[in-house]
């Protein structure tokens, strides 16, 4: 019997870790530092299609962590949803952000404040939902570390035009941070009972601008190409050529690479408007493998 709970204690440990995560850190509410300058938001476009294919919409941003910004989207904007859910728990993780990991983007940090976690995470977890930590979500997959969905949406610097494509719907929780920015969110989701929950918490909760399906990330979306911005969060042991091919000149995708069970790198990519490609290594993460057809 110990030994049965002991490797069942050691195998959730290790998934934990294999989370987008860059390290796991305990975070005190501390004060208010001034705000550094914002960096952009993001963007895109929407059609369902495919079997598979869902729709949602989530809520607004600004530049300070307040529940000012819980208003709903003014008429004629995209839906965004709101609540006053364990709002003091998500001020907290968000506080977390900005004054342990020194992620200072005001818009990203609005995002994070205003999507609830706990929305997109199971039963079992909710006590958990705001730490600073990956959380198992079933099938061995994850849903991030907080910080590193901060630090991987600000990295793209988005705005409400651009198309966004997410390889990995997990929970749906990135897909609802990226709805923030923009109503044109595509997500892709291998495992079929994931997409399916991610779509029907999605669906639930108002997001009706985000499309899913149910398909193979490392061939992308070629139906919706180009996208303005491609955010991976699982990682292949290289950088799939057909996201390449669907990201538009000018556009950035971010990507963690490198083998399973291992650290591997979150890369930012960049398509200048020749077509050029070019890469830039930023931080060690482990995040679970790209899963294949």
């Amino acid at each position: 019997m110990r030994y049965k709970l002991a490797v069942r204690i050691g195998k959730t440990i290790l998934i934990m870790m294999l989370a987008g995560c860059a390290g796991l850190t305990a975070c005190k509410k501390s004060p208010v530092p001034s705000e550094k300058p914002a960096r952009e938001r993001i963007g895109s476009q929407t059609d369902a299609d495919k079997p598979g294919a869902v729709q949602s919409t989530g809520p607004q941003q600004s530049g300070s962590v307040s529940p000012e910004h819980l208003a709903l989207p003014p008429d004629g904007d995209w839906p965004r949803p709101r609540s006053h859910e364990r709002l003091d728990q998500r001020r907290q993780m968000v506080e977390c952000i900005r004054d342990v990991h020194g992620l200072y983007d005001p818009n990203v940090l609005n995002a994070l404040l205003n999507v609830p976690r706990h929305w997109f995470v199971p039963e079992q977890q909710l006590p958990l939902a705001y730490a600073d930590m990956p959380l198992l979500i079933g099938h061995d997959q994850t849903i991030s570390q907080p910080f590193i969905v901060a630090y991987m949406t600000s990295a793209l610097k988005l705005d409400r035009d651009k198309k966004v494509l997410e390889i990995g719907t997990g929970s749906g929780y990135q897909a609802a941070v990226l709805n923030e920015f923009t109503p044109h969110v595509y997500s892709i989701e291998i495992v079929e009972p994931l997409a399916r929950t991610a779509a029907e918490t999605l669906k639930t909760h108002g997001y009706a601008t985000v499309n899913l399906k149910i398909g193979d990330g490392y061939e992308g979306w070629p139906q919706h190409q180009p996208f303005d911005t491609i955010i991976v969060t699982c990682a292949p042991d290289h950088i799939p050529p057909a996201l390449i091919e669907q990201l538009k000149p000018g556009g950035k995708m971010i990507i963690p690479v490198g083998g399973a069970f291992s650290v591997q790198h979150l890369v930012l990519v960049s398509k200048d408007q020749r077509g050029e490609v070019l890469s830039k290594s930023l931080i060690p993460v482990r995040f679970v493998p790209l899963i294949r057809r």
